[in-house]
C-alpha cells in the first residue's frame, strides 16, 4: 500500500448527465469507493443548465435520454430543460449525491503519476485561486463541446443595427415580443428556437444555407403513459426504453440501407401538416438521412408556426448584413430586428483539460479509443462521448457500468492501475476507421482533435449501442488488453519486505 491514500478513489469531472450517472452507478455497483464531482458552473445539469434559449428541449426521447436506473415520470417524453433539470436534481437529492458535488471548480490540468498510482488534478476556484486534489481514477463527464466558445461562422455584421446573439450565451432579459427575428442555421437549435419565439415575435425566419432532414413525432409517448397506468413503474419504463432503443436502431439502419424509403417517409410526415404543395426543396438536404443527425419537430410545432404565418424557412447564402436585416446573394432582403447565429458548436475533447502522464503531455488524437471508454496506454482514465445516432445517456450508462466493474476488479486483485495496453507491434497492424461517419459541420471541423479509431473492437468508438452493450457485458474485464498493476514504489516496497522476511 502507498503511504498516503489519494483524496478520492474516483474524481468525476462534470455534474451533467454523464457525471451524475457515474456517481449513481458507483453508489449501486462500486459502493466501497469514494468519489467527488467537480463542476465548473454554479449549477448541475451541464447542457441543460448552460443553454437558456426559448424552447430548449431534448431532441431524443427521455426514455432513452433518461438513465437505465431511474424511470422517466413526466408525461412528455420530449422534455424541456426545466423538466430534465428536475429529473437530475431529484436523482442527486434522493441518492445523496449533491453532498459530493463541488461547484465552481474548473479542472485545468491532470497528471497521472505512475509511481503513486494517482492523478494530481489542478483546479481553478471561483475566486481565481488554484487548488489541487488527488484521485486514483479520473472519470470525465465533461461533454463534447466547448462551453466557453461556440463555433464562430465568421460573419461580418457590418451595418446591421439590431441585436446579434448566439444561443449558447442567451441574455436573460431579451425582449423580442413583436420583433422580426432571423435565426441563421438549420440544426436542432434553430428548429427549437423558431417555433418557440414565433409565439411572441412578429415573425421568425429560419435562414438556412443547407436544409436538414426533419421528422415529426408527438411530444407524448402514448404507450409509455398507458403502461404506467397498468404496470409497475420500473417495468413500464423498461418496456418503453426497450421499444425506443429498437426503433432508433431500426430507423438508423433503414436510413443507411434504404435511404430513399426513409426520404419518402419524411416527406410524407411533413406533408401531413404543410400540405401537398409545400416547398420540398427547403426540406431536401444534399445528403441522405442520418448522414447527419435528423432534426426532431415535436408535435409539428415548426410546421404549425409556418402554417400560421408566424415562421418561415428561407434557403440561401448571405451576401451581407445591412441596416434592418440580411441581404442574400439572390438579392432578396430579410428584415430583422434580432439576428440569432445558431451556427453550431465547437467540439472539445476531455473538457479541454491539459492531460499528462508522468509529467509528459498527452495528445489524445494520438491515442486509440478502448471500448469507447478509455484510451490506449493511458491509465485510470475514462470518458463519455455519447452516440451520434442515439441518445447520449445510452453510452453514459454502459460506460459507467463498465468502469464500476473495472474498479471492483482493481479492488479484488489489489491493483491500483488499469491500463489498456496497445503495443507498437499491435498498433502497427491496426486498420484505422473514420471515427465519425457523419457529415455534420461540427463533427468535420473537430475531427483533427479526436482520438483514433480502429476498425476492430476493442480499439474503437462504436456507433451501435445494442452491440456495444452486448460486448461490454459479455467480455471479461480482464480481457488480455486491460492490464492491472501496482505502482512501482509499492512493488519495490513489497519485495523489500519479502527479502527482509527471508
Amino acid at each position: 500500500m502507498l503511504a498516503k491514500a489519494p483524496d478520492f478513489d474516483v474524481l468525476i469531472v462534470g455534474a451533467g448527465i454523464s457525471g451524475i450517472g457515474m456517481a449513481a452507478h458507483m453508489q449501486m455497483k462500486a459502493p466501497g469507493h469514494t468519489f467527488a464531482i467537480v463542476e465548473q458552473r454554479e449549477n448541475l445539469g451541464g447542457t441543460w443548465d448552460l443553454f437558456r434559449y426559448p424552447g430548449i428541449r431534448s431532441d431524443s426521447d427521455m426514455h432513452t435520454l433518461g438513465f437505465d436506473f431511474e424511470p422517466w415520470r413526466h408525461e412528455k417524453s420530449i422534455a424541456d430543460a426545466p423538466a430534465i433539470l428536475d429529473y437530475l436534481n431529484t436523482i442527486v437529492d434522493e441518492r445523496g449525491i449533491r453532498e459530493h458535488i463541488r461547484f465552481q471548480q474548473k479542472v485545468i490540468s491532470a497528471d497521472f503519476r505512475e509511481d503513486e498510482a494517482r492523478w494530481h488534478v489542478e483546479l481553478e476556484l471561483a475566486d481565481g485561486q488554484r487548488s489541487r486534489v488527488t484521485a486514483n481514477f479520473l472519470y470525465l463527464g465533461s461533454g463534447y463541446y466547448d462551453y466557453d466558445e461556440p463555433f464562430d461562422a465568421g460573419f461580418d455584421f457590418g451595418e446591421f443595427d439590431g441585436e446579434v446573439l448566439h444561443p449558447q450565451f442567451w441574455p436573460e432579459d431579451l425582449d423580442y415580443e413583436g420583433k422580426r427575428i432571423v435565426v441563421v442555421g438549420s440544426g436542432a437549435t434553430a428548429v427549437t428556437i423558431v417555433p418557440s419565439m414565433a409565439k411572441k415575435a412578429a415573425h421568425v425566419t429560419m435562414l438556412q444555407r443547407t436544409p436538414t432532414w426533419m421528422f415529426a413525432r408527438p411530444a407524448k409517448d402514448r404507450l409509455a403513459n398507458a403502461l404506467r397506468k397498468v404496470l409497475p413503474e420500473k417495468l413500464a419504463y423498461r418496456i418503453t426504453r426497450f421499444k425506443n432503443i429498437k426503433m432508433q436502431d431500426i430507423a438508423f439502419k433503414t436510413a443507411r440501407d434504404k435511404p430513399q424509403k426513409v426520404k419518402d417517409a419524411l416527406y410524407k410526415g411533413i406533408e401531413k401538416t404543410l400540405g401537398a404543395d409545400y416547398d420540398r426543396a427547403s426540406f431536401t438536404p444534399p445528403y441522405d438521412p442520418w448522414d447527419q443527425r435528423l432534426c426532431l419537430v415535436p408535435d409539428d410545432d415548426l410546421f404549425e408556426a409556418m402554417n400560421a404565418g408566424t415562421a418561415s424557412v428561407v434557403t440561401g447564402h448571405i451576401a451581407k448584413f445591412e441596416k434592418g436585416g440580411v441581404r442574400l446573394k439572390s438579392g432578396d432582403f430579410i428584415e430583422a430586428d434580432i439576428i440569432i447565429t445558431a451556427t453550431g458548436l465547437k467540439l472539445a475533447v476531455a473538457g479541454k483539460i491539459a492531460i499528462s502522464h508522468n509529467g509528459a503531455p498527452i495528445d489524445l488524437n494520438q491515442r486509440f479509443y478502448y471500448k469507447g471508454c478509455m484510451f490506449s496506454n493511458l491509465p485510470n482514465l475514462a470518458v463519455v462521448f455519447g452516440y451520434l445516432n442515439a441518445s447520449w445517456t445510452l453510452r453514459a450508462d454502459i460506460n459507467s457500468d463498465y468502469i464500476c466493474r473495472v474498479l471492483n476488479q482493481m479492488r479484488t486483485t489489489g491493483a491500483q492501475i488499469a491500463t489498456p495496453v496497445l503495443t507498437p507491434q499491435v498498433e502497427a497492424n491496426l486498420e484505422e476507421d473514420d471515427i465519425f461517419d457523419f457529415s455534420s459541420g461540427y463533427i468535420q471541423r473537430g475531427k483533427h482533435i479526436m482520438p483514433r479509431n480502429a476498425v476492430n473492437y476493442p480499439w474503437r468508438l462504436n456507433q451501435e449501442y445494442v452491440l456495444d452493450r452486448k460486448l461490454m457485458k459479455r467480455d471479461p474485464v480482464d480481457d488480455g488488453w486491460l492490464e492491472f498493476s501496482k505502482p512501482q514504489s509499492a512493488v519495490s516496497e513489497n519485495n523489500g519486505e519479502l527479502e527482509a522476511a527471508e
